[in-house]
């Protein structure tokens, strides 16, 4: 990332651990401010956000939700106004990812890997976008390569993120010109199978 970002405010959901944590000091080396979306992992959010502010102070910030909660959208944007004044970029990166073969997919596992990889992105960039057209700002879109190469014995979770690719397209035609909408279909990543 050659571009400098500074004076800039990222939200990355699913942002404590991992790929997002991983993102959200990349944001931040590169001189954004960053706030730190977490669900169960408070422990390490906040031992994130310790790091990225001794790097430069009052500069990370981390917030809790439950993306599947209907308020969770606004709580977001509503946090990085609240925490920096304003909002550039979003990043969805939250994502559960478990195998469910076809035959043992049940109502649960399909709200779960639909609401955290397709559902929740929707309605949160839905929230942000008026804030980011302000700012002339981005989205980007976690979405994965099992999007067009489905996973054996992932098939719910392939779909969704199928999904995520088609909603990624359709913003940014939605969103041009004032906010870009792009999507990253990253390959393997050696990480313990958690949710965020």
């Amino acid at each position: 990332m050659s571009e400098s970002l500074e004076g800039r405010v990222a939200l990355v959901t699913g942002g404590a651990r991992r790929v997002g944590a991983a993102i959200a000091r990349r944001l931040h080396a590169a001189g954004a401010s960053v706030l730190i979306h977490y669900r169960d992992s408070e422990a390490d959010a906040k031992t994130l956000v310790g790091e990225l502010n001794g790097r430069r102070a009052k500069s990370a910030a981390s917030v809790k939700a439950e993306l599947l909660a209907p308020i969770a959208p606004r709580a977001l944007v509503s946090a990085a106004r609240d925490s920096f004044g304003r909002l550039d970029l979003l990043v969805n990166n939250a994502s559960s990812f478990f195998p469910i073969g076809l035959g043992a997919v049940e109502a649960s596992h399909w709200e779960e890997l639909m609401g955290s990889n397709l559902r929740a992105p929707l309605f949160i960039c839905q929230e942000a976008a008026p804030e980011l057209a302000k700012q002339a700002g981005a989205i980007v879109n976690i979405v994965d390569i099992h999007a067009d190469r489905p996973l054996k014995g992932y098939p719910v979770y392939s779909i969704a993120k199928g999904g995520l690719a088609a909603m990624t397209r359709s913003l940014a035609v939605e969103l041009a010109p004032k906010v870009r909408v792009n999507g990253v279909s990253p390959g393997a990543i050696a990480c313990q199978l958690a949710a965020w």
